[in-house]
C-alpha cells in the first residue's frame, strides 16, 4: 500500500510538472548563441510526450539491464545519429509512425516483465532513436536553419545531456519505487503499459490522418 502511495505521488508530480515544463527556453525565439543551442536543446525532450515517454521507458529498461548509466547511451548515440542523417539531406520513411511505434514496442517490452540484455537494449533502442533524433534535427534544418557550427554544437549537446538524465532520473525513480530491481514487478509493467497505450493512440492517429488523406477528407 505503501508503495502504491508513492508510485501515484510520483506520477501526479509528473503531470503537474509537465505542462511547466513544456515551454521552450526561447520562447520561439532563432537560436544565435553557443548558448542558445544548448537551451532549445534542452528544452525539446519535454516539449513533446511521445518523446519524453520514450526516453523514460528507455530509463527504466536500463535499469534492469544492471547497466543503468550505460544502456541509454545507445538511445544516445542512434539520436544523434538522427540527427546526423537530417543534416546531411537523408530524409528517413514514416518518422512520425516510426516514433508512435517506438512507444509500442519499449512499453511492450515493459510490460512483458523480462529484462534485456545490455547490447539488445542499446542496439535496439539505438535504432528506434534514429527516428527521434531525426524529428530532433528538423529543428536544425527548418525555422533556425542558417546557424553557425558552435550553435549545432550546443543544441546537439544539450539533446543528449537532457535525455540521458532523463533517461537515468526515471531508472533511478523506478528502482527506488519498488523492493527488488526486477522487470516482474507490478510498477515497471505498469508504466510499460501507459507507455505502449501512449504510442497505440498515436499510431490510430496518424492511420486516421492516411485514411482521411487518402480520402481527399484531409
Amino acid at each position: 500500500m505503501k508503495t502504491t502511495s508513492r508510485l501515484l505521488s510520483a506520477g501526479l508530480a509528473v503531470l503537474v510538472a509537465t505542462p511547466a515544463l513544456a515551454h521552450h527556453p526561447l520562447a520561439g525565439a532563432p537560436m544565435q548563441t553557443v548558448t542558445d543551442g544548448v537551451l532549445s536543446g534542452v528544452g525539446h525532450p519535454i516539449l513533446g510526450f511521445d518523446h519524453l515517454f520514450f526516453v523514460i521507458a528507455v530509463g527504466i529498461a536500463a535499469v534492469f539491464t544492471g547497466r543503468a548509466l550505460m544502456a541509454p547511451l545507445g538511445f544516445v548515440a542512434g539520436m544523434l545519429g538522427g540527427c546526423a542523417l537530417i543534416l546531411a539531406g537523408v530524409t528517413l520513411p514514416l518518422v512520425e509512425l516510426a516514433i508512435a511505434a517506438s512507444l509500442v514496442i519499449a512499453g511492450t517490452i515493459l510490460m512483458s516483465g523480462k529484462a534485456l540484455s545490455t547490447p539488445v537494449c542499446m542496439v535496439l533502442f539505438g535504432a528506434l532513436g534514429l527516428f527521434h533524433g531525426w524529428a530532433y534535427g528538423e529543428t536544425l534544418t527548418g525555422q533556425e536553419a542558417g546557424m553557425g557550427a558552435g550553435v549545432i554544437a550546443g543544441y546537439l549537446a544539450g539533446l543528449a545531456v537532457t535525455q540521458w538524465a532523463i533517461a537515468i532520473g526515471a531508472g533511478w525513480a523506478v528502482s527506488r519505487l519498488i523492493e527488488t530491481v526486477s522487470a516482474s514487478e507490478i510498477q515497471p509493467r505498469l508504466a510499460g503499459g501507459l507507455v505502449a497505450g501512449a504510442g497505440a493512440f498515436l499510431v490510430l492517429e496518424f492511420a486516421e490522418g492516411a485514411a482521411f488523406s487518402a480520402l481527399g477528407l484531409g
